[in-house]
């Protein structure tokens, strides 16, 4: 396997800055690839170790590209998450002013971080999608576009000016990144670890999704994330991605992903893996019995129970 990380290019992207501060980063070659699902792909086909990418942020929610590969193809598997806090810069050609700007780029995700301030200080400018942030600046520099919303360190590697900086509407946003790769045992428990999963229903009924949020309710596991996805088998058709506190060697998540494959369809594992923000996992649910120890407890009676012993 080659000792390489593939990420969503091309350099000068907040990606690369995210994953620049994991420490195995810097033993590893950073690969730019132009999409999520090309970076994602060159971990399938055993040209990386590992794909870096975006998973989530905290004004739109979930990168639905991110979540739709994970939920198809191949499985994969989250190792690590990174947290980092977003600002846009509004990069141009040296000598542009904010009067001469017509059209603007950046990736999607970023429309919404910069949607109000966009209303108000260039209400008239055309906005354009570009596969990434760091691709939009590449943009301007070729001359497709007047202006792209980027990290202001992407200015330099594209030889254009910081006409604003500080741009964002909602004040400490954060976008989540993760570092997928092939499926094997997940790392040790830390204590403070998170849980992925995608779900398939049998059937859509009236109480559906109550039934999968049981299992996690009954066993005090507390969920971080909940987003539907089409499956693409038509209309009503929907996965859902499950973000839940705890590690799988948790009993009680344990016990709660074995009533969820009981129940779905389909269940899919995308890994458990240490927090970003390192805060131990809590049993906030009132009822008694949702500790790990009386998990342990109550299943070594029943063994008893099994062997006469009680």
């Amino acid at each position: 396997m080659p000792a390489s990380y593939a990420y969503l290019g091309p350099e000068g992207t907040f990606t690369e800055v995210a994953l620049r501060t994991l420490p195995e980063a810097a033993t590893r070659e950073l690969v730019p690839y132009v999409s999520v699902q090309s970076a994602l792909d060159a971990v399938r086909a055993g040209e990386a170790e590992a794909a870096f990418v975006p998973i989530e942020n905290s004004v739109e929610g979930g990168i639905t590209t991110t979540l739709d590969e994970l939920v198809a193809g191949t499985p994969l598997m989250i190792y690590r998450e990174v947290l980092l806090s977003i600002t846009f810069a509004l990069l141009v050609r040296p000598g542009t002013k904010l009067s001469d700007i017509k059209t603007v780029t950046a990736h999607p995700a970023a429309q919404p971080q910069v949607r109000n301030w966009l209303k108000q200080h260039l209400p008239d400018t055309a906005w354009e999608s570009a596969a990434s942030n760091a691709d939009g600046a590449r943009l301007v520099q070729e001359g497709r576009y007047d202006a792209a919303f980027a990290g202001e360190f992407a200015a330099a590697r594209y030889g254009l000016e910081v006409l604003e900086t500080g741009i964002h509407d909602a004040e400490n946003a954060q976008t989540r990144f993760v570092l997928v790769g092939r499926p094997a045992r997940p790392a040790a428990p830390t204590g403070a670890d998170k849980t992925s999963i995608v779900l398939w229903q049998r059937d859509d009924h009236p109480g559906g999704l109550r039934d999968l949020l049981d299992e996690f309710a009954t066993r005090g596991v507390n969920l971080m994330l909940l987003q539907s996805r089409p499956t693409g088998a038509g209309i009503g058709n929907y996965c859902f991605c499950i973000d839940a506190e705890g590690h799988i060697s948790d009993r009680r998540v344990a016990e709660t992903l074995t009533g969820l494959k009981r129940i779905c369809l389909q269940a899919r594992f995308l890994g458990s893996y240490p927090r970003a923000d390192v805060r131990p996992t809590e049993v906030r649910d009132p009822l008694p019995g949702t500790s790990d120890d009386e998990f342990v407890s109550a299943a070594d009676w029943v063994a008893r129970c099994q062997d006469g012993r009680f």
